[in-house]
This record gives structure tokens, sequence and C-alpha cells, in this order.
């Protein structure tokens, strides 16, 4: 497993890292003694960054990462999760919510420190909120020792941009963007050169575009378009024909940028999780990946948005 520095944090994080939605069966139910054993093969198995939020399952996600890192070595794992967002359509940014939540996690997770605390999904937030009233309460915190780095997530990467400028140097450590650097998108690319200059470590999340780049395809609720969803899925099929599993190669590009710190993969099996890692850990297999690069070039950059209005990206479809 190779590591990278996370922004000008003092984390060196795993470039392949545990997403823990899973655990909170937001795709599917789980057998959760399957999903702690999980997170543990991926520990075992030089990971080291894991995510996770009190939205994912209304809490359960947290609940059962919090069985899974018991009688683990704190030093073993670095622990991200999120504040602002608790159930679907649930969103509190107050200063006293965010500060009571970080708490709530503490309890679920057993521990007594967050090393990262991210701001969950600010494309439905009020962004004036966030800067003058969320980042500073939870910079209360950083201060008290509670938590210790502080950043922000999104789909849309205009709100997090924005963020970024109405902020001192200092107040946003990281960003967390999702389908935004995979085969098919690369957009994220566009925040670069202000996150290195601002020193704020890039999480990446979603390489297969939450389906879109897998045999099982895109769920109902997807935002994709219908003619992007069946391009993706017309390329996934050409990759069976050949023989190449497209999602290894989805996590090889995108662990492959060395300016994106770490990319999140989720999943509630052991048996995958240990072979995302070896897909990453495996030697790049770029021929095949520019091949499919060539395949997705006619939607390259084709999109999806949400949240408020002045909040979402500009559609390219």
């Amino acid at each position: 497993m190779k590591y990278r520095k996370l922004g000008n944090t003092d984390m060196n994080v795993s470039i392949l890292s545990y997403g823990a939605s899973s655990l909170g069966s937001v795709f599917r139910d789980i057998d959760e003694d399957r999903g702690i054993e999980a997170v543990r093969v991926s520990i075992e198995n030089g990971i080291n960054f894991i995510d996770v939020s009190p939205y994912y399952g209304v809490t359960k996600a947290e609940t059962v990462l919090g069985k899974a890192l018991r009688g683990i070595e704190r030093d073993r794992y670095y622990l991200a999760t999120k504040v602002g967002q608790y159930a679907p359509g649930d969103f509190d940014f107050s200063s006293r919510r965010v500060q009571q939540s970080v708490r709530e996690s503490m309890d679920r997770l057993g521990v007594d420190t967050i090393d990262l605390i991210q701001c969950h999904d600010i494309e439905f937030a009020d962004v004036d909120q966030i800067v003058d009233e969320t980042l500073p309460a939870l910079h209360e915190m950083k201060a008290e020792g509670v938590v210790r780095y502080v950043g922000v997530t999104s789909l849309p990467l205009k709100v997090l941009r924005d963020a970024i400028q109405k902020t001192e140097p200092g107040a946003i450590d990281t960003i967390l963007s999702f389908c935004r650097y995979a085969l098919n998108d690369h957009t994220l690319t566009g925040l670069f050169d202000i996150c290195e200059d601002r020193g704020v470590g890039i999480i990446n999340a979603a390489p297969t575009g939450m389906g879109l780049l897998t045999v099982r395809g895109v769920p109902d609720w997807h935002p994709a378009s219908v003619m992007l969803a069946a391009h993706c899925k017309q390329v996934v099929q050409q990759c069976e024909a050949k023989g190449w599993d497209i999602g290894r190669l989805a996590m090889q590009f995108a662990c492959h940028e060395p300016r994106i710190a770490t990319t999140l993969v989720g999943s509630a099996s052991p048996e995958r999780m240990l072979a995302n890692i070896r897909a990453v850990e495996a030697e790049y297999e770029s021929k095949q990946i520019a091949d499919v690069l060539k395949m997705l070039a006619p939607i390259h950059n084709f999109n999806y948005t949400r949240g408020r209005p002045e909040n979402q990206d500009a559609i390219i479809a």
C-alpha cells in the first residue's frame, strides 16, 4: 500500500481508504459480522483512513464501525466522520447541533478524538452559514483537542470552490468530492490548483461513479441522465467481453493521480475489500485504462448535480 500526505495535515493516508457507508446498509442489507470483518481486513492490509457519517443508515454505519474498531490500536487508523446531515432531508449546520453531533459520533465510534470532522454535503446548505457559523464551531472543538482537522464535502464542485474562497487559509483542511474523478469524469482536476495553493487535502470517493462503471449498474435513485448511464453500461459490457474488470481499472485510475491523497471505496464484504486492495497494489494497467478512456470519450465530463440552485454545477450532458 502506498501513502500520501493529506494537504497540510500531519496525516499520511493510504491511497485507497475505507468508506463505511455500506455498513449502514445504504446500498443493501448487510451481514454485520462480515461488515466488521471487512473493516478489520482493510486495516490489516494497509488501509489507514476510514470515513463515515451519522447520516449513513441513520447512525447504523457509525455504530457498526465502532464495533469493528474495538480492540484495534488507535494509532493504526485515521478516523473521519461528518456533521450537518442526519437523515434524508434532515440538515442542521447550526453551531449547537454540530458540536452535539461530534460528541454523539465519538460515543458511537468509541473514540475520544476525531481526526477529521467534515461538513456533510454542503451543496444543501447556506454557504455563508457554513463559513460564519459551522466552521468556527468546529474549530472551537479543534482548539479543545476533540477534533484534529476540519473539512467539507459535496457532489457539486462549485460550492467547494466557493467555500475555500470565502474562508481564510487554514479554515478548511480538506475537501471530499465524489464521482468527480473517475474514468468518465475528471472535473475534480479543476480544483487541484486552489487546493494546492491553500494546502487543502483532496479526498476522492466513488471511483465507479456510484455504480455507473459497474456490472450491477446504477441504482434507481442515481441522478445520471439516461444517456450517460446507457453509454457507461455499453462500455462496461465491452470490458466484460474483453475479460477486463472495469471496477479494478477504475480504482487503479483514481489512485494513480498523485494530487489526490486518497480515494474512498466501501464494501461490507471482506473478500471485495481485499480484491480492491490488491487492485491498487498491482501493476498499473495503462493500456487497458487508455482504451477505456477512449471508449468513454463521447461522454467525458458529462455530469449531474444537486443541492440549492446557487450551489449547483452547470450541467454538461
